[in-house]
This record gives C-alpha cells, structure tokens and sequence, in this order.
C-alpha cells in the first residue's frame, strides 16, 4: 500500500510541478509583481515532493531494496534538495527582489530529476 501511495504521488507532483511552471511564466510574460500566489504554489509543490519522498523512504525501510532503486534515490534526494533551495533562496531575498524565474527553472529542475529517477528503477513516467 506504501509503495502504490508512493508511485501514485508522481502525478499530483507532476500537476503541482506544471502549475508552477505555468503560473512562473504567466507572471514574468505579464510582468505581474510576486505575489502570495507564487509562494503557495512553490510550498503545496515543495510539500508534495517531502511526502513521495517521506513514503519513499517508508517503502524502502519496509522491505525491497535492489540495485537500480540506488540510481532512484539518487535522484530523489537530489529533487527534494532542489525544491528546498528554491523556496530557501526566495524566503531570503527582500520582497522587492524575488522573482518568478527561480520558481521555473528550479521546478523544471525538479521535475527532470523526478523524470529520471522513474525511468531509474525502469518505470513509465506515465502509467504503471
């Protein structure tokens, strides 16, 4: 049941990841100000990538471990580290200073990471 929660997550952090990266580049081709918006989308996606990568480890402790999970969990580490720089990076730069761009190249970031880390273990991005 862990390891079915864990894979079925990849989807809602997909969506989030794309409402990221859709919102980032609506807000720097309109020239919108950062905004509340932004924040919340980049920490709903944040939290999302925390809790797969939470069940992730839960899976791993709870029994299977074979060789191509280490190339997966490489990945995923890396993934999760990228999500909290991005919102560490914004928390710390004046409000008059944060951008979008962060926000998108970061979450394009974490989402490649994602990408590679499924195809790892030999599983369709998209599907079972």
């Amino acid at each position: 049941m862990i390891l079915n929660a864990h894979s079925g997550l990849r989807y809602l952090v997909m969506i989030a990841g794309l409402i990221v990266i859709g919102y980032a580049v609506y807000g720097m081709a309109t020239g919108r100000p950062y905004d509340k918006t932004m924040r919340v989308a980049s920490a709903v996606f944040t939290g999302l990538v925390d809790l797969t990568a939470l069940l992730g480890i839960a899976a791993l402790l709870s029994g299977t471990f074979y060789p191509a999970l280490s190339g997966h969990i490489t990945m995923m580490v890396l993934a999760v580290i990228v999500a909290h720089v991005i919102s560490v990076v914004m928390k710390r730069r004046p409000e008059q200073e944060r951008t979008y761009a962060p926000h998108l190249i970061g979450t394009l970031v974490v989402l490649g990471l994602i990408a590679a880390g499924i195809t790892a273990i030999g599983r369709p991005l998209v599907g079972s």
